[in-house]
Parts: C-alpha cells; structure tokens; sequence
C-alpha cells in the first residue's frame, strides 16, 4: 500500500530524502516545507510537481502516513507530532542515518556489480535503465550518460529489448542473439526479473560477447586437435596377439614400456610398428605426458634438422621470426618417436647422437645447449647392419638405439591371426564406410591365408577395404570373389625350388602385370612407369606368353 508523507526542511539532509523518495514505489511525497523558498529541495519538489509551502500548517488538514523533519529544531518536531497524531513522525537524524546506510549498500552493491567481468545492465519497472558497469562500457561502447535515465531501448535500436520483454511477462529469458553498439557487435543476452516482496520492480541482463565466445570455442577446439595428436591413441589392448611369436613380441614391449631405454622397433612395412610405439608410450610412466610423432623420411632432409632441434631467428632464409621449437623440445618430458630413423642423414644421426648422450640439443643456427628430458622409440623396415657397413649409419648410434631391439613377424609368419584380423579390420571399416558388413566367410578366409602378405597388415587391410567397397549393400559377407586377388599375389609365395633365373623371370612378370594393371591395361602408359620404352614390353610380353 502506498504511503503518503511530508517532508519538513529542503536543505541538504531534505534534499536527499526527497530524491530518495522519488524512486520509492512504497510511497508518495505529498508536499515539501521550508521557509527558503529558493532551498535546493523546494526547486526539485516544484519540478516534479510536487506541493510546496513556507509553514507545514498550510498542510494542516492533510490525511499523512508519515512526517520527516529534518530541520534539526526540537520545537519544529514536537510541534508536528502533536498536531499529526495518527502519523508516524521521524527525526531528521534518523533520517539521515537510514539514508546513508542505504547509501553505502548501494555504493557496496554497484562496487560488487563494477568488479565483474560480466556486462551488467539493470532496468527498473518502468522500463528505464538506471545501472551499468564499466565492463558494459568495454563491450557496448555506451557510456553511463548514454543510457542511464533512459529507455532500455536507447542501446539496441529497433531490437526488441530483453527488459521490456522481461518486465512484460514477469519471465526471464535466455541466449537471446542481439547486436549492440555502434559496431553491431554480436552479444548474448540473459535477463531475469528483479522481485521483492512479491512485486516486479525491474529486470537485470548480463551480456556476453559472441565473438569472445566463438574465440573460446575455436580455442578449445585447437587444444583437443592438439591433444589428440599428441597422445598415444593405442593400447596393448588394440593388438592382435594370437600367436605365439607376437604374444612374445607384446611381453618384450610390455617389458620396454616400463624400462627407461632406447627401443628400436623392427619390422617389414605394414606389421604395426607405429601401433606398438604408441602403445609403449600409453604404458610407460611418461604415459601423461606428450607423444610426439616424426616419420624421418617424409620430412626433406633440408629441413629434418630444423624440425627435430629448432632453430633461432634469422638461422636461415625464410626461417619463422622469433625462431621455432624443435620436436625435441615439444616432447620434453614425453616420448618421441623417430619412424623410418633408417632414413636420417648422417649430419642428422651426430646431433641425435648427442641428444642421447648428453640429454641436450642445440638449436639450428643457436650457440646454447638446451637440456631435454625425452624418451626415443625409434622404428625402421631398413637392415641397418648394412647401412652400418655401408657406412650410411653410424655404429655408434646403431649400437646407442638398439639396446632394446623389438623384432615384429611378418604376417605370413602368423597366419592364425588372419582371421582376428579380419574381425578387427571390417568392424573398422563398418564405421568409416557406414556398411554393416558381418565378417569374411571361411572360404575367403583360407584364400587369404595363402598369401604370401608382402605389405603385411597394411596389405590385408587395402585388399578388405576394396571388397567392401565392390560389395552390394545387401551382402553381408566377403567372398572369394569380392577379394579381387590378382594371380601375382596368389603365386607370390616363394618356393625352395626356383632357380635364380626364375625368381628373377617371376619377378619381372609380376611387375609388368602389376603395371598394367595399375595403368588400367594401357600399355603406353605401363611403359612409362617401367621406365622402358613401349617395344620394349611387347617384347617382354611375348617371352612371357
């Protein structure tokens, strides 16, 4: 219910309960008093409309709820609060006490809204903004005398604004999508009613900025891309292991895993030894830390150095400003591990080399030695005893990385995993392809494990993932025919008895066939990849008839 009072005395301590009151939906100043008509309190009172007179007795027969003296004079007060009896009449000083706690409530609750980072805006029920903080300055460009007084429109244009729509249907609203600001910057909007004692007495939105969210997520979505490729993505778990030869090979890498050392992979291409790297990796105590993953021979050897160890400003032509971190310092605390290392040039393998001695690397064009703490898992398909005799690798770096060699089987010395194999390969290629294809039937199955599986794993996957793709969607096992196997695999296994001129003859037959077959059966272009010339092959092709 609203309460009607009288405020006796305009001076200062008047002045400011009146503006006070001004705002109060609790109450209605009927008339102000003072006998300075020219007092600060009477000119507001006569702006707002509000009665103004130089005795409080011209206000004697009003019906009032309360009566603020605020004059200070004993005699004014008692005077009043026997003529107004059924009104509550309060003392200027107690006035002023409330007023200025109020005060300091108000300024500790605009401190509290100033330190947020969040864009704040408060409306009251009238739909005018009365508060923002400095960091809805920052974002929107208004500032307090932009907007503060005025409709919640004068931010937004010809936007629908939050507060009205709040104040309109007493309901907050969520991520409303707005633009804002002399820039039309992209912001969020959320704003909930503000009630007390049951009432709506106005609306509070915080605003974020879309751009500073975009800016978050792209953030967050770059440090996941990094993590993944910096993690291990395999396990033990992952690798088939029905043999006996490759449940030995996992008790050594288990073994490996947990031992502080150098460990030199060794495997024909296609066996996993990238699988295994990741999975030492996943059980080593350096499990939490970074996995980081350089295959020797796709990086030109130009650039190899560079790229393992880093290099400072201005090293070489066209190097990064500010210099660059090597793969050695990404992997610090972590494992790194060097695929192909076979491949390294020699210059490369003496700086390696110190690494593993000294835990230590130089960058490219730098003079200080920075300490490492990195884990080498190194993997090649190469004979590096030949290497080392040929002197294209060093023996002190072979015998440095080849304390702990692990030696993978070929796949055809492990036929019985063919068919797990095969249940591990089509599950896979079920989700990349979207098919829903249940396995290999037994006679494909034993087709394939007459193979001699030059490209081991690898090899066995392309021949699976081609049946898949050639297989009509109603087909739900592969059959010999969808193995497409060509007569050069089939008879690739080796036998005892051939002569040293009918290996050479088959071998030759089986490059020309697969040729042909690569070029789609045009022999001008089988030439070409031969590196001989079109007569040539006829030539061959007759022989082979």
């Amino acid at each position: 219910m609203n309460k009607r009072l009288m405020i006796v005395g305009a001076g200062k301590g008047g002045t400011e309960v009146l503006k006070m009151l001004l705002d109060s939906p609790l109450a209605t100043v009927v008339a102000v008093i003072d006998p300075e008509s020219t007092a600060e309190g009477m000119q507001l009172a006569r702006n707002q409309g509000i009665m103004t007179a130089e005795d409080w007795r011209a206000c004697a027969d009003k019906r009032l709820d309360f009566v603020i003296e605020t004059t200070g004079r004993s005699e004014t007060f008692d005077e009043l609060k026997g003529h107004f009896a059924d009104a509550v009449v309060l003392p200027g000083e107690f006035i002023r006490i409330v007023v200025e706690r109020l005060k300091q409530n108000q300024q500790m609750l605009e401190a509290i809204i100033d330190c947020t980072s969040e864009a704040i805006s408060v409306a009251d029920h009238n739909g005018n903004t009365i508060l923002i903080n400095p960091s809805y300055t920052r974002l929107t460009g208004f500032k307090k005398e932009d907007v503060v007084d005025k409709p919640a429109t004068a931010d937004i244009g010809m936007q629908e604004s939050v507060h009205l729509k709040v104040l309109s249907t007493g309901q907050g609203v969520r991520d409303i999508r707005m633009q804002i600001g002399a820039t039309r910057r992209d912001i969020l909007v959320n704003a909930e009613p503000i009630i007390v004692e049951g009432k709506l007495r106005g609306s509070v939105g915080v605003i974020r900025d879309v751009s500073q969210i975009r800016a978050l997520r792209d953030e967050l979505q770059e440090a996941k891309t990094r993590i993944r490729n910096l993690e291990a993505k395999y396990q033990f778990a992952d690798i088939i292991a029905s043999s006996d030869a490759m449940r030995f090979v996992i008790e050594q890498a288990r073994l490996a895993a947990v031992t502080p050392v150098t460990v030199l992979i060794r495997g024909e291409s296609g066996t996993g030894k990238e699988l295994f790297a990741h999975a030492i990796h996943g059980e080593s105590p350096r499990k939490y830390k970074k996995f980081v993953r350089v295959n020797c021979a796709a990086i030109s050897p130009t650039l190899l150095e560079s790229e393992l160890f880093g290099y400072e400003d201005g090293a070489f032509s066209g190097a990064k400003r500010g210099g660059k971190v090597g793969y050695f310092e990404e992997a610090d605390g972590g494992s790194l591990f060097l695929d192909e290392i076979g491949e390294l040039p020699v210059d490369v393998q003496v700086k390696l080399l110190r690494v593993l001695q000294e835990h230590e690397i130089v960058r490219v064009g730098g003079t200080n030695a920075i300490p490492v703490d990195v884990r080498i898992i190194a993997a090649t398909n190469a004979d590096l005893e030949q290497k080392v005799a040929d002197g294209t690798f060093r023996e002190d770096l072979y015998y440095r990385i080849n304390r702990m060699p692990i030696h993978i089987p070929p796949l055809r010395d492990r036929l019985e995993e063919i068919e797990p194999l095969c249940e591990r390969i089509v599950r896979k290629l079920n989700q990349e392809y979207g098919r829903s294809v249940r396995g290999v039937n037994r006679e494909a199955t034993e087709l394939l494990k007459n193979q001699y599986w030059k490209g081991n794993v690898r090899e066995l996957e392309n021949v699976l993932g081609r049946a898949i793709i050639y297989m009509a969607s109603s087909e739900q096992w592969i059959a010999p025919h969808h193995l497409q196997l060509s007569p050069r695999v089939a008879s690739a296994r080796p036998t005892d008895a051939l002569s040293l001129q009918d290996a050479v003859s088959r071998y030759e037959r089986d490059l020309i066939e697969r040729a042909i077959e690569e070029a789609d059966g045009n022999k001008s272009e089988a030439a070409r990849r031969l590196h001989i010339s079109i007569r040539t092959l006829y030539n061959k092709l007759e022989r082979m008839q």
